[in-house]
């Protein structure tokens, strides 16, 4: 990034009231947590039996397999060891004197982790969970990351709060995440193939004064962002948010 785009976006953030993140899987990559859609992410593999990846992460398997689904998600989707890296401690930090709100698809609770209030959780979290039966509410510190967890209420399953393919959103996480687009006048995207909807389409309810995409590869909607950086996400948010 060049000195004049780089003050050319610090102008625009330093004159505006709000500004709106919205951040996917490339933010927490940094925390060692993998992007499961980069060509070389679990997505693109499949597993012995045929079974791709992420048709574990389906309501529909859920349902018919926990034991099975549980398998792959204590494994690959609770990472108790990640910490913040410095794109989220950029954005809190930023946060503490400025009107920020994010929006993330991203389900590790690292936002949060580094002192950011503002986030709407697009795509669940997995720090939080539900009886299916009685509709007990549970954190991950109540669980055993390990088997298939039960109430000990009722006995019923227990679900993470996570959205799996054939779920609908949040609503509450929507309609307040657009609520932030919509207010902002600056928006950055950032760490996100912008190929996943509805997430995806969340950019285009921006009205603001610049639109900003921190994203190592190129999206289908490069071409609607007045500026598209090719930068490490961390870095640059350091740089950009001072």
């Amino acid at each position: 990034m060049n000195s004049a785009t780089k003050e050319k976006i610090r102008a625009a953030i330093a004159s505006s009231s709000r500004v709106v993140f919205l951040g996917g899987a490339g933010v927490s990559v940094a925390s060692g947590i993998p992007d499961f859609r980069s060509p070389n992410g679990l997505y693109s593999q499949k597993r012995a039996d045929g079974m791709r990846y992420e048709d574990l992460l389906s309501h529909d398997y859920f349902m018919s397999d926990p034991k099975g689904f549980y398998d792959f998600y204590w494994k690959y989707m609770v990472n108790l060891e990640a910490k913040p890296n410095k794109a989220h401690l950029a954005l809190a930090e930023y946060e503490k004197n400025h009107t920020l709100d994010i929006l993330t698809q991203n389900i590790d609770g690292l936002h949060q982790k580094a002192g950011s209030t503002h986030v709407h959780e697009i795509h669940g979290s997995v720090l939080h969970y539900h009886c299916m039966k009685c509709d007990h509410a549970f954190l991950l510190d109540d669980l055993r990351p390990e088997g298939v967890p039960v109430c000990p209420h009722c006995g019923g399953l227990i679900k993470p709060d996570v959205v799996l393919y054939g779920e609908g959103l949040p609503e509450r996480a929507v309609y307040e995440g657009l609520a932030a687009v919509e207010r902002a006048q600056v928006m950055i995207v950032g760490g996100t193939s912008l190929t996943v909807y509805p997430f995806a389409a969340f950019p285009r309810y921006f009205r603001g004064s610049l639109s900003v995409l921190i994203n190592a590869q190129p999206t289908p909607l490069d071409d609607e962002f007045d500026v598209v950086l090719r930068e490490d996400i961390g870095k640059t948010l350091e740089e950009i948010l001072k």
